[in-house]
């Protein structure tokens, strides 16, 4: 039975994490086996771990040192053991061609570990043309769970060996940061916060994701901005759910307005604005053209280069005067559908360029699932956490928020903040978190996680 995350410690100091974090693991060498020490062995497809279920080795979600997801690397002759951390003397091993748990004295406990490059191996069966292998997907569903022991080629087969205590560097001075090397205090539904306008139909509004406006937001350091804009006669507003029986709504380009006054008046600063978009295309361009000095802060990272030399630095956004960046949930095809997409105007589609984990951990009270997996993982799509591209890092938006915000939940949750990032979240993706995003930033001190963070780099 899993202990609630209420009856953890609440927090891991700013000073604690940082000293975990930077201390460096060995480097592997190109075509090296990792040195010993305990790993996830994690699909490169999916992103998912591999765990013992009840002798069975299956891909589950991600969830730190629970669910029995972590393996002792070591050697053994000619090849490597995998020990269960929760299970001493029982290995990842083979049963026909099945993944399963056996003693580590078993000969099908022992693996042929080949690098593939790119920090990704093959788990090959000694001698034998069979690898540890994710099944493919079949039709309207997701990769099944069990892994098996075959001749997978291909992706498949190819598995990151990540350390559960992932190395870390030192962190640039001001200004030599790249964009990705950051962490931003991220206010989910930042809009919802009963300052500015209303948000919600009546009852619904007594449950408010924030409870300081947009201005204050900015003052207090948060740096990222969820806001949900729905489309209605009077363009687009900023509403949960739905505008309907919603009193003083507000408009997007007003929010906007305020994030790029103060942009303009704190050249220094640089600000993300996350759009869960249910709007037309044209009717989402003149909002933005409402917007007085936009065009003067907005960042293209389409127009710069970015997937191919990576992100810039602080110091480069600074410079150039380009510092919002405006991501949306849209889809690409369905505004090709409608002939306008929304990149032509400077608002970048989230998938392409960034990667985030499930959006809730759980109801409002209670206990809360720290599992840390893809949003974009399903039937119909593949978007793991660890997704990199060559030259390439996605940002990483890291969600650690509730179904409903219980203001007393919420200040627990968020003093817990830096204790998933690092065990949980930061291994999942095998990337630091770029936005912690929360409900109720003011309680239970969330920006000392964003601090803690921004000690250190990763890997």
């Amino acid at each position: 039975m899993r202990t609630p995350h209420a009856l953890l410690a609440t927090a891991v100091t700013a000073a604690a994490l940082a000293a975990a974090a930077v201390t460096p693991a060995p480097a592997a060498g190109a075509d090296a086996v990792p040195p010993p020490g305990t790993y996830y062995v994690q699909s490169v497809v999916t992103g998912l771990n591999a765990a013992d279920a009840s002798g069975t080795v299956e891909q589950h979600r991600p969830r730190g040192n629970e669910d029995r997801q972590q393996w002792t690397l070591r050697p053994d002759g000619a090849g490597h053991l995998l020990e269960n951390t929760d299970s001493p003397g029982s290995c990842l091993g083979r049963a026909g061609d099945r993944a399963r748990t056996v003693s580590c004295t078993a000969a099908e406990a022992r693996w042929q570990i080949t690098p593939l490059g790119a920090d990704r191996y093959a788990l090959a069966d000694p001698g034998a043309d069979r690898r540890l292998t994710v099944a493919p997907k079949p039709a309207g569903a997701t990769h099944p769970a069990p892994l098996s022991v075959g001749s997978g080629a291909g992706d498949l087969a190819a598995w990151y060996l990540t350390p559960a205590d992932a190395p870390g560097g030192p962190m640039p001075p001001q200004g030599q940061r790249t964009l990705d090397q950051v962490t931003f205090l991220t206010a989910h539904n930042a809009y919802a916060n009963g300052v500015d306008g209303g948000f919600a139909p009546p009852f619904v509004d007594l449950f408010p994701n924030q409870s300081r406006g947009i201005q204050q937001q900015l003052a207090d350091g948060v740096r990222g901005f969820m806001l949900d804009v729905h489309q209605t006669p009077d363009g687009a507003i900023l509403c949960h759910n739905s505008c309907t029986l919603v009193r003083r709504p507000v408009a997007l380009w007003v929010d906007l307005q305020r994030i790029v006054d103060f942009l303009r008046a704190r050249p220094d600063e640089f600000v993300t604005v996350f759009l869960e978009d249910y709007v037309d295309p044209g009717v989402l361009r003149a909002e933005l053209d409402r917007v007085q000095g936009l065009s003067e802060v907005l960042y293209r990272p389409d127009r710069t280069g970015v997937r191919e030399n990576g992100w810039p630095t602080t110091g480069e956004l600074t410079a150039d005067g380009h510092r919002l960046l405006i991501f949306t949930d849209h889809s690409r095809e369905a505004d090709r559908s409608a002939g306008l997409t929304r990149d032509t105007f400077g608002v970048m589609y989230q998938r392409e360029w960034t990667v985030e984990n499930h959006w809730s951990m759980g109801p409002g009270v209670g206990s809360s699932d720290w599992s840390c997996y893809s949003r974009w993982y399903d039937a119909n799509t593949t978007i793991p956490l660890t997704r990199t591209e060559p030259g390439f890092r996605p940002l990483f938006v890291m969600n650690h928020f509730r179904d409903a915000a219980v203001a007393s939940t919420a200040a627990t949750d968020n003093a817990k903040l830096a204790d998933r990032a690092r065990r949980f979240c930061q291994p999942a993706a095998r990337k630091k978190p770029t936005y912690l995003a929360v409900d109720r930033y003011d309680l239970g001190n969330p920006a000392a996680a964003v601090d803690a963070l921004n000690t250190y780099t990763y890997p």
